[in-house]
This record gives C-alpha cells, structure tokens and sequence, in this order.
C-alpha cells in the first residue's frame, strides 16, 4: 500500500472492533503506523547515538541511553499490538519503514556528547510534537488509543528533559537555543562546549 499525500499508508481492516466504524478504525490505524514508524526510528537513533558518543561525559550518555533505547522498544510493540486489535496490520519492514518516513536519516556520525545531545534534541522534538498532533486528531474518534498516545508521550517527555538537562547552562538557556535542524544544533552545542569558561573572583585579603 502506497503512502497518501500526508506521509500515511492507506490502511484497511479485517474486523471492526466493538463501538467503532470502518472509517474511524481505519483511520486510527493510519495514524498509529505512522506513530510506530516514528517510534522504530527513534529507536534505532538512540542506539546509533550510544554506540557513536564520544568524548569528557560518555559514560553518563553511553548508560543513560540504553534504558531510553529499552523502553522506547516497548512503546513500538504497543503501538504494533493496538493496531492489531483495531483490526489493521502493523508494518514494521526496513524497506517499508524508509517509505513512509518523511524525514531524513540522523545526521551525525561520531561525534561529541554535545553534538549529539543538541541533535537528539531536535529528533525529540518532532517525535512528540508529531505525538501530540496524533492525540489531537484522536480526540473525537477514540479515548481509548488517545489515552495510549497520551501516556507514550509522558514518558518521551522525560526522556527530552533528560537530554535537554546536559544542554542548559544555569539560567536554563539551552545550548542549541533556536535551532531547528539536527546540524545547526550540533554545531552550536560545540560551540557552547568551546567557549571559555568565566573566571572565578578572587577576594582581595584583607590587611
């Protein structure tokens, strides 16, 4: 099945489940295969990040990665499993996967922690707001599998926060502060990472 001219796969179902109708379980789907597309790619990002993550800091990354890596598998499995009870078949083939995308792979080989960090800002960034629209759409078809998406996007929330965290300075700017893509926020965390750090003041003794 080919993707529509919204990024979706036109999707059908073999049975309707109780209280929904053909329209709106196919409906939901679409909207869930493309969440789980998104899902098995921030996945595969955050490995690559972990394997790939290099410099002052990489242990603290290196682990803090894993357990993100670990549950983001479970939120693709959910995701797969809901589609089946409404009826649809989840899509999770490599070929398929790279069809339905709408973006571009992750941009950054090995590079630094910051430079990674700044770009898995931006990848966080339109996972949940690509998660939020989908809740949106939701509102009126199914609580149920919005209720789904809302929790998934408490947990993605976290994960954003944990990363951001390494890219504030004290008063809570961060580092890759008005950038939008993954290579402009890369190169302004090193940058960031770059610049001197402000000397201390020494008190004059006393005489």
């Amino acid at each position: 099945m080919a993707p529509n001219g919204n990024g979706r796969k036109q999707s059908s179902v073999t049975f309707l489940p109780a209280g929904l109708d053909r329209k709106d379980s196919e409906q939901l789907v679409a909207i869930l295969q493309a969440r789980l597309v998104s899902l098995i790619d921030l996945g595969l990002t955050l490995k690559h990040v972990h394997w790939n993550v290099v410099g002052p800091h990489f242990i603290g990354v290196h682990t803090m990665l894993d357990p993100q890596y670990e549950r983001v598998g479970e939120l693709v499995d959910q995701l797969a499993e809901r589609i089946t009870t409404l009826g649809g078949s989840p899509d999770g083939r490599p070929g398929s996967l790279v069809k339905q995308r709408s973006w571009d792979d992750y941009s950054l080989e090995r590079d630094l922690v910051d430079a990674h960090l700044a770009a898995l800002d931006q990848v966080y960034v339109g996972v949940i707001t690509a998660h939020r629209d989908a809740i949106d759409e939701m509102e009126k078809i199914d609580p149920v599998t919005q209720d789904i998406l809302i929790g998934q996007t408490e947990d993605l929330e976290q994960f954003h926060w944990f990363v951001r965290a390494h890219l504030e300075d004290a008063g809570g700017r961060l580092a890759d502060a008005g950038d939008r893509t993954e290579r402009t926020a890369a190169a302004s965390a090193r940058r960031a990472s770059d610049s001197p750090k402000p000397r201390k003041r020494t008190r004059a003794k006393r005489g």
